[in-house]
């Protein structure tokens, strides 16, 4: 997972940005890798079909502002990255499901959350049809972001470095998850 990009602090300071249309570094590097590099991740970046039951959940910034905590919003909707070993979710251990925080859809079952030692909530196996991918080129070089097929909140990344039976790691934000324990 990328750095934290100044997610707001608990006494609710803003996020650092710059003024809409500059241009930095980093979004010049992301401009160039993204040229020469797109063409070669399209692969990478092709979900499993998305699932016909879910329905689109679309709502302004300030629906979702209201609806969500600062951490959750910055994360959620403008991609930013919880701090490692910041979240509850970490050591969660009961049976139930992890959904999205921004509309509740399931998205992994317990059974396929592990420890991989990064601080973040890991998962080997997503609930089929409820990520949608994309590239990601915030750090130059490409990653595959993985996002809520039903509100396209931003969730994590996913590594080719993950335990069996995928070898995948869904290196997932733990504010922008919600676990649901199951009823016995």
């Amino acid at each position: 997972m990328q750095e934290n990009q100044n997610l707001p602090d608990q006494q609710g300071s803003d996020r650092n940005t710059l003024a809409e249309g500059s241009m930095t570094r980093r979004n010049l590097f992301s401009l160039l890798a993204a040229a020469g590099l797109a063409s070669k991740t399209d692969a990478a970046t092709q979900a499993a079909p998305l699932r016909a039951d879910i329905v689109p959940l679309r709502l302004s910034a300030a629906q979702w502002r209201e609806r969500l905590s600062p951490q959750a919003y910055a994360v959620l909707r403008e991609e930013a990255t919880e701090r490692p070993g910041s979240s509850p979710l970490n050591a969660e251990k009961r049976k139930g499901l992890f959904a999205c925080a921004g509309c509740e859809l399931p998205l992994f079952k317990s059974e396929h959350k592990y420890e991989s030692g990064t601080g973040w909530p890991s998962f080997h196996t997503p609930i089929d049809g409820a990520l949608g991918l994309k590239t990601d080129f915030k750090l130059v070089l490409p990653r595959t972001e993985y996002h809520c097929a039903r509100c396209e909140g931003h969730q994590g990344h996913v590594f080719n470095d993950g335990p069996q039976p995928t070898g995948k790691r869904y290196c997932n934000n733990g504010v922008a998850l919600k676990f649901v324990p199951e009823v016995a």
